[in-house]
């Protein structure tokens, strides 16, 4: 592969990155899912390519760093907002305590559905 095709190569990619640093930022993870297909196959193909130097990666390797911390980002939210869910859904199905000795306590709620009628 000549040089000119990997300068191409790095290009697209550099610009694939930009777009996926956009995506991360709005949360479209569906736009991102779509990315990473194309995004490989970059990648792949400027490693089989022989004839690049380290300085033309420079920029595209922190862009690459840049969207791996903001996808560890949004992946520490998706992870706190799941266990604050769960937190809900136990507080939902009752209330934990404990008494002076130490001991817990389990209160259950009742969650039945109800039924208003009005005139």
């Amino acid at each position: 592969m000549t040089l000119r095709n990997a300068q191409t190569l790095i290009d697209d990619l550099d610009t694939l990155l930009d777009q996926e640093r956009l995506a991360l930022v709005r949360g479209d993870l569906e736009m991102l899912g779509r990315m990473l297909a194309q995004k490989q196959e970059l990648i792949d193909n400027i490693n089989a390519t022989d004839s690049l130097e380290r300085a033309h990666l420079s920029e595209v390797h922190d862009k690459v760093t840049r969207n791996q911390e903001l996808l560890n980002s949004a992946m520490e939210g998706i992870r706190a907002v799941a266990s604050r869910m769960a937190d809900l859904r136990r507080v939902r199905q009752g209330l934990e305590t404990y008494d002076q000795s130490g001991q817990k306590t389990r209160f259950e709620t009742q969650t039945q559905p109800s039924v208003e009628k009005r005139a």
